[in-house]
């Protein structure tokens, strides 16, 4: 049963996944085991199964896949850190999803964070925080805190930010000392916010009318932006643009009964600004005005969510097993384990849904009767 399952998963992997691996040069350096496959089959017991490094290499050893030490592994781990970025890459594309762009020389980096639990009552919880740049989906920062405390949630100031960086995150980063953070660096930031929570002011600096403002949209779909202040700490302002997209009757009708069931959970009366603003996306942004009209500020924000839904199931499959604390590269590639596991999960459960009744790919049959 082992066998036949792995042979499945082999044909949810990218075409040439093993010439991946060859490109990247991972089995350099293994005096014996030598197999592109044995190697993926020993990684994926630790990035889906769970198990720690040191549970990990026994049951591999057991399992007459590899003969390696857990400092070995770890040590092998970090070393496919490329091939396991070029397989998520792969996938994304065969997802559907494009990450490319018409501004070539253009890479934007996407910020976000979730919580890991290790197994075990003692299991500790850790909040991780990770950017990845678009379109190379190259993760170029991670960094472990504790999840609780001060200075540990997730803030656009938890990340490093150069001079140029175009940054785009999510509603939770969406606060005015994080907005500083990045503006203060000459980074750019492109951000979902909530009018409750982020005060900015027209060009005549009084507080943003919204209920007028987003009355002038009146067709789902269509982009508005209008320029704006967000003031800051120390009376300095920071220009940016409030771009706007209105929802469809549909999903405007989803949001709300979310809104009204998360209200009677708790016992709470809905304002009605508060279901006006969920009628919208809303995004704060100090991207170029002329390099990113309001159409295109969407169009990035909408990639940016087209990666969220697998960010969303990788913070699922992330609950599960041993996250490398105080090793950045070993953690980079237990990243992008991570996300090949979700991908090619979500790869499995659509062929199962879609290939009935065996629920997989027909394997190509290279033997064939010959008709006399």
């Amino acid at each position: 049963m082992i066998d036949e399952d792995w042979g499945v998963l082999v044909s949810l992997f990218p075409e040439d996944w093993r010439k991946m691996a060859t490109q990247a040069n991972v089995l350099k350096g293994l005096r014996k085991d030598k197999s592109e496959e044995d190697l993926l089959r020993t990684l994926l017991i630790h990035l889906a199964g769970g198990y720690s490094l040191r549970e990990t290499a026994l049951r591999a050893r057991q399992a007459q896949l590899a003969d390696m030490s857990d400092v070995a592994l770890l040590k092998r781990l970090r070393k496919c850190q490329e091939w396991l970025a070029r397989l998520c890459a792969a996938m994304l594309v065969e997802r559907g999803i494009s990450i490319g762009t018409s501004s070539s020389d253009l890479e934007v980096r996407l910020f976000d964070g979730t919580t890991v639990k290790e197994p075990g009552k003692t299991g500790s919880l850790w909040r991780i925080h990770y950017s990845v740049r678009i379109p190379s989906m190259r993760c170029d920062f991670f960094r472990v805190t504790a999840a609780n405390g001060e200075g540990t949630g997730e803030s656009l100031k938890q990340f490093p930010v150069g001079s140029g960086d175009h940054i785009i995150a999510d509603r939770g980063y969406g606060t005015a000392s994080g907005i500083e953070h990045v503006s203060r660096r000459n980074g750019s930031v492109m951000v979902r916010i909530s009018p409750h929570n982020l005060e900015v002011h027209d060009i005549s600096g009084r507080p943003l009318n919204w209920k007028e403002r987003l009355g002038e949209i009146k067709q789902s779909a269509e982009a508005h932006s209008w320029s704006v202040w967000l003031p800051v700490a120390h009376d300095k302002n920071i220009k940016g643009r409030v771009c706007v997209v209105r929802k469809t009757e549909e999903a405007i009708r989803q949001a709300h009964k979310r809104l009204q069931r998360r209200a009677n959970k708790n016992g709470q009366r809905l304002r009605p600004e508060t279901m006006l603003h969920a009628e919208y996306v809303i995004v704060f942004t100090t991207f170029s005005e002329v390099r990113f009209p309001p159409a295109e500020v969407m169009r990035w924000y909408r990639l940016r969510w087209q990666i969220e839904l697998v960010f969303k199931r990788f913070k699922q499959i992330a609950q599960l097993g041993h996250l490398p604390k105080y090793d950045e590269e070993s953690a980079k590639a237990w990243l992008y384990g991570k996300l090949f596991v979700v991908l090619t999960t979500e790869k499995l459960i659509w062929q199962a849904r879609s290939f009935s009744p065996w629920g997989c790919l027909l394997v190509r049959n290279t033997m064939s009767e010959s008709l006399a």
